[in-house]
């Protein structure tokens, strides 16, 4: 008997250790699992921040220009031969334009800082591939020498629309066209989700119809995001005529891609709300729409607000829809409404990415700086209004 129960102990024994050996196993799983995500991430922050923060300067020269009737049929005149080699041909192809907005200018002389060639602009940050001679590098840092080449802030960056040379490249467009989408995404896809969502949750009968929606509503949540792209396609361009790679197909396009995400969110956040509230309404005489506008919205509004912000801010990191629907076009200039064309953020990064010039390798980093930004700013938005209306019951 003694020998049966110090058997039976030390089976126990040898049990619990390798119970004990496979929960710290499975802990060191989960912090290996942790330092791997954080290693990737860490990595991530520093190599677009490293790439990126560059494209935030850009080299200027300091230049006597000489404004003249003669420059606006040549604008090359109205520099030296030595300055026409070292500042940005988009800069000088608006000295016309600029004469002709402001003609009190003509026969003045003055010093102006210009932006100059990528070229000298990748030389004075340090990166290979820079494509000047030897030559000019030493005229170069001679100039910087003097004090007539300098890296400044880059405010064309946000100034100025697409470019096909890097030192005229900005997100104004982009950033304008993003607004303009996000805009229409969440006057079309908030009130239709929460309205669609509400209906599901309080109004329609239980049976198979229901069920069936229901179904697929979490059927699309899941789908590709490019399909969305071929539906906005086929209904909003082909069918109803919509401009095609204007805001509105894009807006449109995405508040399709949003809608599910948003009815999923604010049915989770009207089921949270606890059932004795309703009782408690029915019981004092309320209807069904007093209960619901009165008593359970506002209860269910932070969990609402939540699926809304987070659905919005993955809408506006799409890109894959609105290549179909044509926002990849090539927009130098701001759009004035939501009928032009225009392109979003997310597209514009994409399209820098492809450049064989080399300056836009920064510009692509810096833009996807500003888009982390925004999305994280929405994201941080969103968990800050669930933890202030956060309620225990």
């Amino acid at each position: 008997m003694a020998e049966l129960m110090l058997k039976s102990a030390l089976q126990s024994d040898a049990r619990k250790r390798r119970r004990n050996r496979a929960d710290r196993r499975f802990k060191w799983y989960g912090f290996t699992a942790l330092v791997l995500a954080m290693a990737f991430l860490v990595f991530f922050f520093i190599d677009i921040i490293g790439k990126g923060l560059p494209a935030f300067q850009q080299a200027e020269m300091l230049v006597q220009v000489s404004y003249s009737e003669a420059v606006k049929d040549n604008y090359n005149l109205a520099l030296d031969k030595i300055s026409r080699k070292l500042v940005s041909r988009s800069w000088l192809r608006t000295i016309p334009m600029m004469l002709e907005d402001h003609p009190e200018l003509v026969g003045t002389t003055s010093e102006e800082w210009v932006v100059t060639d990528y070229h000298i602009d990748q030389f004075l940050k340090g990166h290979e591939g820079h494509g000047l001679i030897e030559k000019d590098q030493k005229l170069v840092e001679k100039l910087c020498e003097e004090g007539k080449i300098k890296l400044a802030f880059n405010s064309g960056f946000f100034t100025h629309g697409d470019s096909k040379m890097p030192e005229n490249a900005g997100i104004l467009a982009s950033a304008i066209g993003s607004v303009l989408v996000l805009l229409l995404t969440m006057l079309v896809a908030v009130p239709i989700g929460v309205m669609t969502a509400i209906y599901l949750e309080e109004f329609a009968p239980d049976n198979r119809f229901t069920q069936l929606i229901e179904v697929n509503i979490n059927n699309l949540a899941a789908i590709p995001s490019i399909l969305y792209g071929l539906l906005g396609l086929a209904i909003f361009i082909n069918f109803m005529g919509v401009p095609r790679s204007s805001a509105l197909a894009g807006g449109l396009t995405l508040a399709l891609m949003t809608l599910p995400i948003i009815i999923i969110a604010t049915r989770a956040a009207l089921r949270a709300v606890p059932e004795t509230i309703r009782e408690a309404a029915y019981g004092l005489g309320a209807s069904n729409l007093q209960t619901v506008w009165d008593h359970v919205l506002p209860l269910a509004k932070p969990g609402i607000l939540t699926g809304a912000i987070i659905g919005l801010a993955q809408a506006m990191g799409e890109t894959a829809p609105l290549l179909i629907v044509g926002m990849m076009a090539y927009i130098p200039e701001a759009p004035h409404s939501i009928l032009e064309a225009t392109t979003v953020l997310p597209a514009q990064v994409y399209t820098w990415s492809g450049e064989s010039i080399r300056a836009f390798e920064e510009r692509t980093a810096a833009g996807i700086m500003v888009l982390l930004a925004v999305l994280l700013s929405m994201n941080a938005l969103a968990v800050r209004l669930r933890n202030r209306s956060e309620t225990n019951w």
